[in-house]
């Protein structure tokens, strides 16, 4: 039988529980810029990734934006709705174009209910999504601009079709939380190196190999738990 979605946690699910989802899950095409779930709002809406790249954005007063996580295909939005919460204080951006499906709350808790498998897949993505924090975390407090930038580039490589990833200097420097210099010199090491070559609005991915090299520790850990809990979730094939 052919697995008729792309997200990783419905095709992580048995038929029988994937059955309690998929009459009310509804296909929504999402532009750059859109913003699915936000900060302090009651969930109305649960969101299965099909393609496609968000992050989560922590605002502050100030005003100033970071991004604490990132996701796709192989995640959903929100984890707090999953342990039980009714909001969250962060925002969900999506940061590349995709078709995500998305579930009424209130449904996805009650299939919740009437399944632990299902609850059992979407606590290891809690896991999982725990763990790329951490990673972020240790990235952002003891690793070079270079190599925060090399794991945020597998980060999305690991997320999208082919090597190519449209992502501007600007929108970097701001998931980054670093200045649009430092992250253009950061970008010249590594083209200079030839793991990747910059275009305007557009990182080619050359070697991951190297960018694997550059990154260090803090890749690589989350992803072998994903896919220790889960399953695989690079270059998921289209459904």
């Amino acid at each position: 039988m052919t697995q008729p979605f792309r997200n990783c946690l419905l095709r992580a699910l048995p038929p029988a529980d994937l059955a309690l989802l998929t009459p009310h899950l509804e296909p929504v095409p999402l532009a750059k810029g859109d913003v699915v779930v936000r900060s302090d709002e009651p969930f109305t809406y649960a969101w299965f990734p099909e393609s496609g790249l968000a992050s989560i954005i922590s605002n502050t007063s100030e005003p100033r934006r970071l991004e604490v996580g990132l996701f796709g295909w192989e995640g959903m939005v929100s984890t707090a709705l999953v342990l039980g919460a009714d909001r969250t204080p962060h925002e969900t951006t999506v940061q590349i174009e995709g078709t995500w499906l998305r579930i009424e709350a209130e449904r996805l808790r009650a299939a919740m209910g009437q399944s632990p498998a299902l609850t059992g897949v979407l606590m290891r993505y809690v896991q999982t999504f725990l763990l790329v924090l951490s990673q972020t975390a240790l990235s952002n407090g003891a690793y070079k601009i270079e190599e925060r930038l090399a794991r945020w580039l597998l980060l999305a490589h690991d997320r999208v079709d082919g090597d190519e990833l449209p992502l501007t200097h600007e929108f970097l420097s701001l998931m980054l939380a670093v200045r649009r210099s430092s992250l253009t010199i950061a970008t010249h090491m590594l083209e200079g190196a030839g793991m990747i070559r910059a275009k305007r609005g557009l990182i080619i991915v050359l070697d991951r190999a190297k960018l694997e090299a550059a990154a260090g520790e803090t890749y690589g850990k989350a992803e072998a738990e994903y896919e220790r809990l889960i399953g695989p979730y690079r270059s998921v094939a289209p459904a």
